[in-house]
């Protein structure tokens, strides 16, 4: 590209952070371009080929609610689906979709193309320029200049990228692509806290040298749990994983090159993701363990390539090559390509806002693995917020936040600006204080109607989740105009207390041991919307008396989340805090009391000098 263009929204990179941004603006009516260095990369699943998990899974229903891509793209590519936690409460439950990674990415990079406010551009930005503090354009390497108000940085592991493979290392953003390095430079240049972080990938391998007797099936539901909305009526043709291990002979071919292993060498450093640990960490953190389990998952319909999820691995070629044939079922493997570990720059999250602007420049947004997080979906969720911001801040609206009571994306950003990280983050169900509210069941009913008002959800999928809360709210209607007294239940085969109360149906729900299909046979007239209206139903019910007691605590949260402070505080002046406390308080700028209770090292005794403070400040004022 050459010459001068103006946009009112830049993002930069085309990973799912990127593809999640430009896709928020966009829908928000923003003149959008996204930039990348190869416009055949956007959607690349760099690791490994699969959406969602417990937390993750949350995480993509409530992008999907709020009509970003990645759920769509995952239920049009997925081609085995598994609702992980499934004898457990639906508050823990986490769909998961095996992915065609080439269908996968065709869909994301269609889905963008269709937008009519994105333009998406081949090539490197070098230079992001200010005015002041405030973001005025970026340049690319051919010096061509975009005018802009706003960008949006989500590059992924490749800011600074680096490579390592036993003791050989290069530049790359990822295996095959160059690095971004001007821009990194650019960054440490602005002032902003940069840190190293570093996560790995296993070796590809050939699915037709693999010996699948000697591993175990796993095949997915028969009935797949989508994570749209939006339901498809044709998915993927649908495959099996398997299942095989390690072995003593593996774990002593990785003791016996740790002297070539970058994260024992000291030449790398940096922290990687305590939840997806390389085999060289298994084997020295589970001594104990004779074997670790691998699933081998084909990465597509039209491919013979099988991903190992759980080998990853930074050790020499040869060593890769070595342990590989002691691994049942894999004795014969040809290797596709090998293993290696990346080391990035990241910033500091908690130079952001809770918008995910940076505080020391206007218009300047960050998302993805530049925050300190791992996953395509802690990457797509914080994009789609950058994204929605970016666009915000272009039509001088005001900002879109969630706090930790109304999303995962609210507790996953809280985290990350008002704890920072010291190793890449990932998202838990058990990171939520709220889960029972906030679960992926239900993340339409939480948060479309919030998008709907913020002007991100398409006509399509608004009058979609107007007919399902009508339909939601005549089931519940129906539910009520039904009951029975324990007399009458028992005649049913039902055990209700002998008290002579007569119940509803909807009452009827919320005993564990009754079920939707046992009120229908009672009543065949329960029976006129789909089974997902009342599973829908069924949850809520079950739940009722704990969301109850929930709704409290969430009222008392969003007391203290209430409580503004202002912004231009200075925490040094304040006496009875800690010089600890007032660094912290200075550094992070808490918007609010809740979120300043949450930093690490606030005491109570400090909240209470705080509170005292604004309070005096307010009285005063």
């Amino acid at each position: 590209m050459n010459g001068q263009a103006k946009f009112d929204v830049v993002v930069i990179g085309g990973g799912h952070a990127g593809c999640e941004a430009a896709a928020a603006a966009a829908r928000m009516g923003v003149d959008t371009a996204l930039i990348t260095q190869r416009l055949s990369g956007i959607g690349e699943m760099s690791c490994n080929p699969a959406i969602g998990g417990v937390g993750k899974g949350h995480l993509v229903r409530e992008i999907d609610a709020l009509d970003g891509l990645m759920g769509r793209a995952a239920d049009y590519a997925g081609i085995q689906f598994r609702l992980l936690n499934r004898r457990k409460g639906p508050a823990v439950q986490g769909p998961r979709a095996q992915a065609d990674r080439l269908l996968y990415k065709a869909f994301m990079q269609q889905a963008l193309r269709d937008y009519e406010y994105l333009t998406l551009i081949e090539a490197e930005v070098i230079d992001i320029e200010f005015r002041g503090n405030v973001v005025a354009a970026v340049v690319l390497a051919d010096g061509s200049r975009l005018e802009t108000s706003t960008v949006v940085i989500a590059t992924g592991t490749f800011l600074n990228g680096e490579i390592h493979q036993g003791k050989n290392r290069w530049p790359a953003g990822r295996m095959g692509d160059a690095p971004s390095l001007r821009l990194s430079e650019k960054l440490y240049q602005s002032g902003m806290a940069i840190g190293r972080l570093k996560t790995g990938t296993p070796a590809r391998l050939d699915g037709k040298s693999i010996d699948w007797s000697r591993c175990s099936p796993q095949p997915g539901d028969a009935e797949p749990e989508l994570f749209s909305f939006m339901k498809r009526d044709q998915l993927q043709r649908q495959i099996c994983c398997h299942i095989t291990h390690t072995s003593e002979a593996t774990h002593d071919i990785i003791r016996d090159n740790f002297d070539s292993a970058p994260i024992y060498t000291g030449q790398v450093s940096s922290s990687g993701p305590r939840y997806c640990p390389s085999i060289e960490d298994k084997v020295v953190r589970f001594a104990d363990k004779q074997s670790h389990q691998i699933f081998l998952e084909p990465e597509g319909l039209s491919v013979d390539t099988i991903y190992p999820n759980g080998i990853s691995t930074s050790l020499e070629v040869e060593a890769q090559a070595k342990f590989l044939k002691t691994i049942p079922g894999l004795e014969d493997v040809k290797v596709e390509q090998f293993g290696y570990a990346i080391e990035y720059d990241y910033v500091d999250p908690m130079s952001l806002s809770l918008e995910l602007e940076t505080k020391a420049f206007q218009g300047l947004f960050l998302a993805g693995q530049i925050n300190g997080t791992t996953g395509y979906e802690e990457a797509g969720a914080q994009g789609l917020l950058a994204g929605l911001n970016a666009a915000c801040r272009a039509m001088e609206r005001p900002s879109v936040t969630f706090d930790r009571s109304e999303a995962y994306i609210g507790v996953m950003i809280d985290d990350l600006v008002t704890r920072g990280v010291s190793e890449p983050y990932r998202m838990f169900t058990s990171r939520a204080e709220y889960r029972l509210t906030l679960r992926a069941d239900n993340a339409d009913q939480r948060l479309t109607g919030v998008g709907i008002d913020i002007g991100c959800v398409s006509e399509q999928r608004a009058q979609h989740f107007r007919t399902k809360m009508g339909q939601l709210d005549q089931a519940r209607a129906d539910l009520e105009d039904y009951g029975l007294t324990p007399v009458e239940a028992a005649r049913h085969g039902l055990k209700l207390s002998q008290d002579g109360k007569r119940r509803s149906a909807r009452d009827l729900l919320s005993y564990p041991d009754i079920s939707m299909d046992m009120l229908k046979a009672i009543w065949p007239d329960l029976n006129r919307f789909g089974d997902e209206i009342y599973a829908q139903i069924e949850i809520d019910a079950q739940y009722a008396g704990y969301l109850d007691r929930q709704k409290a605590e969430i009222e008392a949260f969003r007391r203290d989340e209430s409580l503004e402070l202002d912004p231009d505080m200075d925490y040094q002046l304040m006496t009875g805090l800690s010089m600890e406390v007032r660094e912290k308080l200075n550094r992070i700028r808490p918007a609010t009391i809740g979120q300043a209770s949450r930093i690490d090292g606030i005491t109570p005794a400090a909240l209470v000098s705080l509170l005292r403070h604004v309070r005096r400040s307010r009285h005063s004022a």
